[in-house]
Parts: C-alpha cells; structure tokens; sequence
C-alpha cells in the first residue's frame, strides 16, 4: 500500500511538474511581446535576447496613441465585442432551453442541421452574405458585424449541453406550481448557468475582439473600424518600429487577460459540465 501511495506521489508530481513546464511555455511568448514593448527598435530582435530591457523605453505607450486613432479603434471594439457577446449570451440561452426542455414536432431535426452548420465554413458564403448586406444598406455599419455574430450554432450546443444535464423534473415541478416557460427559465435555468455562461463569454468575447475578416470585409470608414484594423494599419505604416507594434498589441491583450481572469472560475467547471448528460 505504501508502495502504491508513493507512486500516486510521484506521478503527481510529474503531472504537475509538467503542466507548469507546459504553462511557463504558452506564456514566453507573451513574455517576450510585452517586454519587448519597452524596448527601442534595434533591440528587439537582439541576440542573445535580453528578457528585460536595461532602460524600459516608457514613451511606447505614450506615442501609440498619438500615431493612429487607437483610442477610437478600442471603442468601436469595446462596443461591438459587448453587445454581440450579450446578443450570443441572450439568443443561445433561449435557443438552448427550447431545444433541451420543450417538446415540438421537428425538434431533435431542427437542431441536428442547426448545430450541422458549424460543419461549414464562413468562406463558403461569405461573398453571398456580403451580396444581401449591401442590399439591406447595412455595409459599412456596426450593425453587419453585429448581425454576423449575434446568434451562433456552437453557443446554442454549448448552451444546450449544459441545458441537458438539469433534471427535467424540476422543470415538470415548476410547470406544476403554474410557472410560465419564460420564468422557468429567468428564475431556474439562468441561476443554475452562471458556469456555461462564463465560458460562453470567454469564446465569444475573445473571437469578436479578435475578428479581423468580418470588420475588414465590411467597414470601410476609418471612424469605424476595430482595433485588429488599426493594428494592420499601423504596421503597414511603422513596419520597421516593431518596440510600437509590440506595445500596441500588448494593449489589446489587455481586455482579454481581464475577462479571462475575472471568469476562470466558473470556465474550467462549464467546460466540464457541459460535456455530460445527467
């Protein structure tokens, strides 16, 4: 028994030795981005590197904003990142409990060619999704990027996943006590959703404030565009200032780190729990 307890031990430890080893890995990289952002041109691709720079060249910061319009750029980010996550939020929860908890002819189809479109991919009907945009006047508008991402399949699978493991007797008891499908719903499901939420947040959030084709395929206005657009301007225009390029992508990590770690509580327990079916 002891003999097994210490093997327990020790593989443990190797997990966990290795999981820290895997982590500090993921993470030079994003290291090496925001210490290089306080470097001067010439010393970031130095050899051998210097993981810290001898004088932090502060003023990258401070000259990044001056240099394009970043700060408009992170708005019309910020506010199309939070509205689209809140519409994914909103849609794939009410799709989520029609699917998982209500009965109606054609459901378990409907929801089979649904969830079937993840299958294909934004490029095979990107140029007739354009073609019907620009027919309803809406190209060049926040609202085509808004209207692209408002409602998906994964979230609504997600959703639903999660969805499918609360038991359905406590929905039947609600019914029951005379509950309208609505505030079985707000009063049962959401609270119970805070993890499946989380997580949905944290994929939705991160791929809007990371889309770079849909706001370049259809905002044409600089006034409008995102911040993955001014990054791609600005290197076009400073290519060889990589100390500004690199600061200017150390700040749009920045809304990202912050979601991330204000919900990873609740992500780890969402992405397991959405995988069963109690």
């Amino acid at each position: 028994m002891d003999t097994f307890l210490k093997g327990r031990k020790v593989t443990k430890v190797i997990v966990y030795v290795l999981l820290i080893a895997s982590a500090i890995l993921l993470l030079v990289p994003f290291y090496w981005m925001a210490q290089s952002s306080l470097k001067l041109d010439r010393d970031v691709f130095t050899i051998p590197v210097r993981w810290w720079p001898k004088n932090p060249v502060w003023e990258n910061y401070v000259n990044i904003w001056t240099r394009i319009p970043l700060l408009t750029f992170l708005r019309n980010t910020a506010w199309l990142t939070i509205v689209v996550t809140f519409l994914q939020l909103l849609t794939s929860n009410f799709a989520a409990y029609a699917f998982s908890k209500l009965r109606f002819r054609g459901r378990n189809m409907m929801f089979l060619l649904y969830v079937g479109s993840i299958a294909v991919p934004w490029q095979a009907y990107m140029v007739p999704q354009f073609v019907m945009f620009r027919a309803m006047g809406l190209v060049n508008t926040h609202m085509a990027i808004i209207i692209l991402q408002a409602f998906t399949a994964f979230g609504v699978f997600l959703t639903k996943q999660f969805y499918d493991s609360i038991p359905n007797e406590l929905i039947e008891a609600a019914r029951i006590d005379g509950m309208s499908e609505y505030q079985i719903w707000r009063r049962i499901m959401l609270p119970l959703s805070k993890p499946v939420l989380a997580t949905l947040t944290i994929f939705t959030f991160v791929a809007t404030w990371n889309d770079f084709m849909g706001p370049r395929l259809y905002l044409t206005s600089q006034n409008l565009w995102t911040v993955q657009i001014g990054m791609r301007m600005f290197i076009g225009q400073y290519a060889s200032e990589f100390g500004l390029i690199m600061a200017i992508a150390t700040v749009s990590i920045i809304p990202i780190l912050v979601v991330f770690l204000a919900l990873q509580k609740f992500f780890v327990q969402g992405i397991a729990t959405s995988g069963l079916k109690g």
